[in-house]
């Protein structure tokens, strides 16, 4: 991962979109601590929709099944 402080982001931000629309992370530091990551809009929703996912099915693993029987068809879900 790419490391620049905040004075050459903000200098150079167009270089660093160029450089993130091409898959490269970048990290940005200021008065060196990293304050933010810029990352490609796709690998950061794909990250969140990762971490939901797999919180979705920890949760569901908790759940017991119903025995009762369903009271609904499966074309009345799509209504």
């Amino acid at each position: 991962m790419k490391s620049v402080t905040a004075a050459e982001a903000n200098r150079q931000f167009s270089a660093v979109l160029r450089e993130v629309a091409q898959g490269q992370s970048v990290l940005v530091t200021s008065r060196g601590k990293p304050v933010a990551t810029i990352v490609p809009a796709r690998q950061a929703s794909d990250r969140a929709r990762e971490r939901a996912k797999k919180r979705l099915f920890e949760r569901l693993a908790l759940i017991a099944p119903s025995d009762r029987p369903r009271e609904w068809t499966r074309d009345e879900l799509y209504d």
